[in-house]
Parts: C-alpha cells; sequence; structure tokens
C-alpha cells in the first residue's frame, strides 16, 4: 500500500513523502528493496537524514491483562545529507537485509492476519517527523512451508496466528517478539490435546521449530514444550510427515514434563496461556488438507490506512473484556 503524506510537524506548505516498496512479498533473511520519493513544499529543506524502520503489531501479557500495540524491531539509516528544494523531487532508493527472524504474513498467498509494517522516519531542518508507513508481506521460507504442509496432510486445522511480546527460554531468539501459528489438533491427537502452537525461530544455518501444545485434563494444566532444530538443506531429502508425527507423538506422550517455556523475560520459565490472536476465531478456522493450509481471509489485518503514527516503542491498548 502506498500513500502520500504531508509532514506533520513542518505543517501546510512543508514537503511530501511517498515510500514505495518492491512489488510481492519478501523472504526471512532476504532483502527488502524500494525507494523513499520526496517532493519539495513551499519552501527548501535540509535532509539531514532518512531512516526505514520495521515494526510489529504484537500482544503483551501483563498482570492487568492483555495489550496490543506496535513494536519496532530493525532500523536502517538509508540516506541524508541533501537540500530539498522548493518544489523539487528527490528520490532515496534502499535494499536492506530482511531478519531471519521475522514472521510471515501469508501462506499460500492468503494473509495469517498477522501486521507488519515500514515506517519512513525523517530528519528535516533539525524537525523529525513519522512520514510514511507502508505494510509489509512476508512470505515463509521452504521449511517453514514444509513443516506446516505436513501439519495439514496429517490433519491438522488452522485456528489463528499471532505476535507475542517477550522471549521463549533457551532458544536462540534475537527479536523481541515471537509468531505463534495456532493448530487444531488432528482427530488422533484431539483427545488428548486442545491445541497446538508452532513458532519458527529461522537463522542462516536453518530453523528451530518450537512445538508447545495445551492438553485436555488435569494432565493439560502444564502445557507442554518440545523445539527442533533443522537445515535449510533438508527440505527437499526429507519425508515431513514422518518428522511432524515423530514430533507430536513425543509432545501429546509427554506434555507434562518441559523442560522450557514462553517468559517475557530470562526470569520466565513456564507456559502462559493463550487468546484468539489476531487472526481467525475458532469458528472461522478452515481444516488443513493434503493440499497444504488453507487459511481463507482473515481478518486481522490492521489497516495501513488506520494507523495514524506508530511509535519507536511498544504503545499500550488495552483489550475489552
Amino acid at each position: 500500500m502506498v500513500f502520500k503524506r504531508l509532514l506533520g510537524s513542518l505543517g501546510v506548505g512543508g514537503p511530501t513523502v511517498e515510500t514505495v516498496l518492491e512489488a510481492g512479498a519478501v523472504l526471512p533473511g532476504g532483502t527488502l528493496r524500494g525507494e523513499v520519493r520526496l517532493v519539495g513544499g513551499s519552501e527548501s529543506y535540509d535532509v539531514d537524514r532518512v531512516d526505514l524502520e520495521l515494526v510489529a503489531h504484537v500482544e503483551a501479557e501483563h498482570e492487568e491483562g492483555e495489550s496490543k500495540g506496535y513494536v519496532g524491531f530493525e532500523r536502517y539509516e538509508i540516506g541524508g545529507g541533501f537540500r530539498l528544494g522548493e518544489g523539487a523531487s528527490h528520490s532515496v532508493p534502499f535494499s536492506v537485509p530482511v531478519p531471519w527472524e521475522i514472521p510471515f504474513t501469508e501462506l499460500h498467498g492468503e494473509p495469517l492476519g498477522v501486521s507488519l509494517g515500514v515506517v519512513t522516519d525523517l530528519e528535516l531542518s533539525g524537525a523529525r517527523d513519522k512520514g510514511d508507513f507502508d505494510a509489509l508481506a512476508v512470505r515463509p521460507l521452504a521449511v517453514q512451508e514444509a513443516v506446516l504442509e505436513a501439519f495439514g496432510q496429517l490433519g491438522f486445522g488452522f485456528r489463528s496466528a499471532d505476535l507475542e511480546l517477550g522471549h521463549i527460554n533457551g532458544t536462540g531468539q534475537r527479536l523481541p517478539f515471537y509468531q505463534e501459528i495456532e493448530l487444531i489438533p488432528a482427530p488422533s491427537y484431539a483427545h488428548r490435546l486442545n491445541e497446538v502452537e508452532v513458532t519458527f525461530l529461522a537463522h542462516p544455518g536453518g530453523t528451530e521449530v518450537v512445538l508447545e501444545a495445551d492438553g485436555r485434563g488435569e494432565a493439560g494444566v502444564d502445557d507442554a514444550l518440545n523445539r527442533h532444530t533443522v537445515g535449510h538443506e533438508e527440505v527437499p531429502h526429507t519425508d515431513w510427515n514422518a518428522v511432524v508425527t515423530g514430533w507430536m507423538d513425543r509432545l501429546a506422550s509427554g506434555y507434562g514434563d518441559h523442560a522450557y517455556g514462553h517468559g517475557h523475560g530470562s526470569d520466565h520459565g513456564a507456559g502462559h496461556g493463550h487468546g484468539s490472536g489476531s487472526g481467525m476465531s475458532t469458528g472461522a478456522a478452515v481444516a488443513l488438507g493434503a493440499a497444504g493450509l488453507a487459511v481463507g481471509v482473515a481478518g486481522g489485518m490492521v489497516a495501513a490506512e488506520v494507523v495514524d503514527e506508530v511509535g519507536d516503542f511498544f504503545e499500550e491498548e488495552e483489550e475489552e473484556g
């Protein structure tokens, strides 16, 4: 999504900014390309610096309940040190690396209800302004797609996807949040499990796959959590149905005895409660089939037009209820 915005701090007659991203979804660990287009206003300005910031809409759990807001997780300086004349046009092209751990927002071309964006931050004649917000689309790595494809072929169903503020203890997580793909258990596991959550933590050498299960009955008071590491080169040579079946058999048989947990810091270890997430409701969940994950149209994507300004740090939005 692309739109022009008058730089608010400079008032009427100030320059406008438009950030154009290269068409298509980017890959984790890939490259984000585009350009920032500036058009001068009624007078000249010194453009001291042009920055891009990647932001994500995340959930945070705390004693009072849950909150949602935007958090920045990567920042790039892409230009600056030039004068923008009255009515003049200037373009700042960019090519920046995408973090390996960045969440994916779509699968097989369908949105998952996860909101990521690119914010353009400018410093002109000593004044700073958030110029432009553009929605960012990210597609999964081959290994992430292969694992989810296997879940689908084994009969699991998609429930929702969301981003959680915090750190999964015992992992190599680098970003301040992690993505959870919530799945409905396949019939063969439904008598033991209420829900399965999948988190991918990608890095140059491979991907950590973190599985968490919410068990049924008294034994399900504590969530079980297992972690597995797979290499990118393993994708075409692996029977993923067999691998995922092994993972799930282990998880379902020992979900009361776990070594890791989702915590909001290094002092936390146990798993936490889960809501419906920012993706589809349970009633709108679509079963996974042999063709892979079919998610339909998710309703949780936050439209870029309604984002007035994204701060550099988490802004809480208290949830009702």
